[in-house]
């Protein structure tokens, strides 16, 4: 039951690059109160966010200008990895930005989770495949990584981790989880 002013406040949580610690985190489920004008404030939140890794913003009347704004948010970010849209009134014309988002620009993402939206199974798949390459040659990365943390003269952080949880006041619902 959100609107744009929560969405302000929620905005302050993903504070620009390296300024302070933020969310990880961020579940926006079924909002219909938030606008346009809210989503895209959000949009250049996540943009310039250094901490947000998951993105969930399911069953919320986004539509295609905000989709766009979304893939350019992502385009934008070095940290997101999963973006779940599910039913939030997408169609091929969002579905092709994207997909023209994850073909051209590397990004983190890794997950695009669109679901029940007006997408041709075509379009989905195509998106899929592609984000599917990317986690394939990170594996790669990811190995050579690896070998280089055994080495002795690697610093490695392992500072405890705190949770965080946000609730709208109005049960259990949860807004957002973040680590720190």
């Amino acid at each position: 039951m959100l609107g744009d002013e929560g969405i302000n406040l929620i905005c302050g949580l993903l504070p620009p690059d390296g300024a302070k610690s933020g969310l990880k985190e961020l579940t926006l489920s079924a909002n219909p109160g938030i606008t346009s004008k809210g989503w895209g404030r959000l949009a250049i939140a996540v943009a310039h966010s250094s901490q947000l890794r998951v993105l969930n913003l399911d069953y919320n009347p986004l539509g295609d200008q905000v989709a766009g704004m979304l893939a350019v948010a992502v385009a934008s970010s070095r940290t997101l990895e999963v973006l779940d849209l599910e039913g939030t009134g997408l169609t091929n014309q969002s579905a092709q930005t994207l997909l023209d988002m994850v073909e051209n620009y590397p990004t983190a993402l890794r997950t695009l989770i669109l679901a029940e939206n007006n997408i041709s199974p075509e379009l989905q798949q195509q998106i899929s495949d592609l984000l599917s390459e990317g986690e394939e040659e990170e594996e790669t990365e990811v190995h050579e990584v690896t070998a280089r943390e055994k080495n002795p003269w690697i610093c490695q952080n392992n500072s405890s981790s705190q949770m965080v949880l946000m609730t709208s006041g109005l049960g259990d619902s949860l807004l957002a989880e973040t680590e720190m």
